[in-house]
């Protein structure tokens, strides 16, 4: 058998063909031949991708060999994300956020840092970490031209004799073909009193002069009282709840110019707003004569669950200038219980920012809810009324319920921010005095509502910022009657007739 090639090109005004005819002998005489044809396009189209595939190759073999050529200048120098690494306050023994540097060799050749290390040393209360090395010092790190370096970095503080908060400084330090650069680390430390799972007894008074952290929980012991001086900050650790028991008192004595702070033990700038961060205060069945002034209670699941009352203990809980904000479920849930309220605020909460159930007897004035909630789907009313609970089985337990609300400002993202849940028989008294509303109830009748202002934007300055002062255009603006409460929050006089909610409107020089 015996193979022969026979190349022909035919032609047309579209299309050129490479053909070639393949025929086969069998002892000399001419058996079948074979015709083939392919696109002469197609050949070359074949040939021209093969050519470019290799000149890409080429490229990058030679753009491989320059970035793995060490450039060894002297004049060689690094780049970085930031010129200092700052970390917000950070309480002694309590570690930090991880934050990030980058390290750019901004260079078209590798660069071999010979040295990264910490200031400081072994002796820093910095850690780093770098390309997943834990280290003070690292050596001869290897950065590819045009690449970058992470390095992660945390602090831990230790804890000294200052009372008030203290720079911890150190360094991290570049060493590169004899250049010398430096990155500054610096935080703002803050020593504490740690209690762990504790139970005071006693009476207990905390001052300013250090943070109070709390772990797993602080319980104020049966009889006893914790008294809380102006500008203390009381920080909970994850999970962590305060709880004041049976004849026992909690007194938050903070003022405008220096609130009780009452939040998470995490400062940093990602968990400043971030709710559930810890679990809240319980004012158990029989605690009494408890008082909130001026405190500042935030980023929990609950911000006070205040359980029922017991003879001559009436009122439970006092406020006054308190703010309750970013909770994950309830502002406050008041169960058949007494409380006074004066120029206080709720606001942004998962459920509702105030909740109260079976009843009791409740006086709020100069209020200011606003809850525009928005980590999670919210479908509860801001304000829910009730004069009885259900238990386990679904038997309903009622109690009388007598509820004043004077000057205050409901409002919120959800169509109806009040609810109204009652059993017959049962005392259900509550009278809105001025009100600004968001609801879809009716408001004629004067026996629940007098002078009320419904389904008008309050006009609040930032909700973003929990920022609930009122606009000047704000139809709360002068729109309050005389309720005996002569100053707002901050302390400034009201005029007459006075704004609803807590806050006068004044303007701003």
């Amino acid at each position: 058998m015996k193979e022969s090639n026979i190349n022909k090109i035919y032609g047309s005004a579209k299309i050129r063909y490479f053909c070639w005819q393949r025929y086969y002998e069998v002892r000399g005489r001419v058996k079948f031949t074979l015709n083939i044809c392919r696109p002469i396009s197609m050949h070359r189209a074949n040939i021209s991708n093969l050519v470019f595939i290799c000149l890409i190759l080429l490229a990058f073999s030679w753009s491989c060999r320059k970035a793995d050529k060490t450039d060894s200048s002297p004049s060689l120098m690094l780049s970085f994300s930031v010129d200092t690494v700052m970390f917000d306050t950070v309480l002694t023994t309590v570690g930090s956020v991880t934050k990030r540097l980058l390290v750019y060799n901004r260079n078209k050749n590798k660069v071999v840092v010979s040295q990264i290390q910490l200031g400081g040393g072994s002796g820093s209360m910095y850690r780093m970490n770098v390309d997943g090395t834990a280290a003070y010092s690292v050596q001869n790190t290897e950065i590819r031209g045009n690449d970058s370096l992470y390095i992660f970095v945390k602090v831990t503080v230790n804890p000294n004799d200052k009372n008030t908060p203290f720079i911890v400084s150190d360094s991290i330090v570049f060493m590169t073909n004899t250049n010398r650069q430096v990155v500054q680390l610096a935080a703002l430390g803050q020593n504490a009193d740690f209690n762990i799972a504790k139970t005071l007894k006693g009476n207990i008074v905390w001052d300013s002069l250090k943070a109070h952290v709390i772990y797993g929980f602080l319980r104020v012991d049966t009889g006893a009282s914790l008294t809380v001086l102006p500008g203390t900050k009381i920080y909970f650790h994850k999970n962590a709840y305060l709880a004041v028991s049976h004849e026992a008192s909690l007194a938050v004595n903070g003022t405008w110019e220096h609130p009780v702070r009452m939040q998470s033990d995490r400062l940093d700038f990602y968990y400043r707003d971030l709710p559930g961060q810890w679990e809240g205060i319980y004012l158990e069945r029989g605690s009494k004569n408890n008082n909130l002034s001026y405190a500042v209670i935030k980023n929990g699941n609950y911000g006070l669950i205040i359980d029922s009352l017991v003879s001559g203990s009436d009122p439970k809980l006092t406020m006054d200038g308190t703010i309750i904000q970013n909770m994950v479920y309830d502002g406050i849930y008041a169960y058949s219980t007494s409380v006074v309220s004066t120029n206080c605020i709720i606001g942004d909460c998962g459920g509702a920012a105030l909740r109260i159930e079976k009843g009791g007897n409740y006086n709020f004035k100069q209020l200011s809810v606003g809850n525009y909630w928005s980590s999670s789907v919210r479908s509860i009313p801001s304000m829910i009324l009730s004069n009885y609970t259900s238990d386990s089985v679904g038997i309903k337990h009622p109690n009388d319920l007598a509820a004043n609300f004077g000057n205050i400002i409901l409002y919120g993202t959800e169509t109806d921010e009040l609810e109204l849940d009652s059993v017959a028989n049962i005392k259900f008294s509550y009278i809105f005095d001025h009100a600004l509303l968001r609801t879809s109830l009716k408001v004629s009748n004067q026996a629940h509502y007098l002078e009320c202002i419904v389904n008008k934007d309050p006009l609040f300055l930032d909700v973003q910022k929990f920022d609930y002062e009122i606009d000047s255009l704000s139809p709360a603006r002068g729109s309050g009657g005389a309720m005996g409460v002569n100053n707002d929050i901050r302390g400034s006089q009201r005029p007459s007739p006075p704004s609803l909610g807590a806050y006068e409107y004044f303007k701003k020089p």
